[in-house]
């Protein structure tokens, strides 16, 4: 404006000093006089036109959308994955070396705990029984004799000790070879669901060769392994809960122990999570998901993570407020506290009853007039 003012006077003071001769001082005092009188008349009509411009603009306003701010409970959770394992999983060896002779469950079978699943082949050890029994009996009239004799007092001791000793042993050798015998049956140590058979008839089992792999399912135990630095926030006793996506399914269960190492290669601690299944539906190494909560806040102030901006200074958002009769956008420096499933919580900068910008927050700066929708 005053750029303009300063050219339009100069141009009509050089048009008037070159269009003109002009005697003497007076006269020129006079033509001065009447060119800033000009000059004036033009800054008035300026203005003039100024006013009825800026009375004809319409100011443009950004439209936006705000969210009040209230106090609310906040959580955060610890998600971590779980291993599933049944209560009870056996692999099932026979005790003793041999030949499988009968194999008597099929896999998917429920078997009772002491049941036999196989036996082995126990021929040779049957023959031998018959052939100390043989002996046996002779053993034991040899010694009933012995003993009539002695209790008469006829015979000698020696006689009548080692016919007791013969038969004495003969009855231990038939004992050891039916022991052996019970040890070539495969049992059942627990009841449940035979889910695997390792060995078909005619197999050579072993103390180191599994049989048979029973489970039991109607318990289940589920491991999670955590981070050490939130070794202070989980506790036994806390709610944990289990999602399986699997089965769509939820089950809400408690810590029922915590570990007392931190594993060296992950820095992380166990908790194991006991949880009922009679249904059988919860499979070992099914996918879980524990979901375990470290903290709360009753009455948190707490917005959309997407909302928060930061720049040099530090985290932002912006706000609505009077300003002269008009709602502007004012920008906001806030102290953030924890963040769970996309939502934060601000410890400082921001009260209940604050106006939040919820859309439109990208198209503002500080002071910008905004219209809210």
């Amino acid at each position: 404006m005053k750029k303009i003012l300063f050219i339009l006077t100069t141009a009509l003071i050089v048009s008037a000093c070159g269009n003109t001769n002009i005697p003497d001082e007076a006269a020129k005092r006079k033509q001065l006089q009447e060119l800033k009188q000009q000059v004036h008349t033009l800054e008035q009509q300026i203005h003039t036109l100024e006013m009825e411009l800026s009375s004809n603009e319409k100011e443009e306003l950004v439209n936006i959308k705000t969210t009040l701010l209230e106090n609310q409970k906040f959580e955060h959770f610890i998600e971590v994955t779980g291993k599933v394992e049944a209560e009870q999983d056996v692999d099932v060896s026979p005790e003793s070396a041999g030949i499988i002779k009968e194999v008597l469950v099929t896999e998917g079978e429920h078997v009772n705990k002491g049941q036999v699943l196989a036996r082995l082949n126990t021929d040779v050890l049957e023959r031998s029984i018959e052939e100390l029994q043989v002996q046996l009996d002779l053993a034991v009239t040899n010694y009933e004799r012995q003993k009539n004799l002695w209790d008469q007092n006829i015979g000698s001791e020696m006689e009548y000790l080692q016919a007791k000793n013969n038969k004495e042993g003969l009855e231990k050798r038939i004992n050891s070879l039916k022991t052996q015998i019970e040890m070539s049956e495969v049992k059942s140590p627990i009841n449940g669901i035979v889910d695997i058979v390792y060995q078909e008839k005619g197999n050579i089992g072993s103390p180191q060769s599994p049989f048979a792999k029973v489970i039991n399912t109607s318990n289940i135990k589920i491991y999670g392994d955590i981070s050490e630095s939130y070794i202070t926030k989980v506790h036994k006793g806390d709610d944990v809960e289990i999602r399986f996506p699997a089965l769509d399914k939820t089950v809400d269960a408690k810590i029922n122990q915590i570990g007392n190492t931190i594993d060296p290669n992950n820095r992380t601690f166990r908790v194991r999570i006991n949880i009922g299944n009679k249904s059988n539906q919860i499979k070992p190494n099914l996918v879980s998901v524990l979901s375990m909560r470290d903290y709360v806040n009753n009455s948190a102030i707490v917005v959309p993570s997407l909302y928060v901006k930061e720049d040099f200074k530090g985290h932002y958002l912006y706000i609505v407020e009077k300003a002269g009769g008009k709602n502007v956008a004012k920008k906001v420096y806030v102290t953030l506290g924890v963040s769970n499933n996309n939502m934060t919580e601000i410890t400082e900068g921001l009260t209940a009853g604050t106006q939040v910008i919820s859309e439109g927050y990208n198209q503002v700066v500080n002071g910008t007039v905004v219209k809210i929708n």
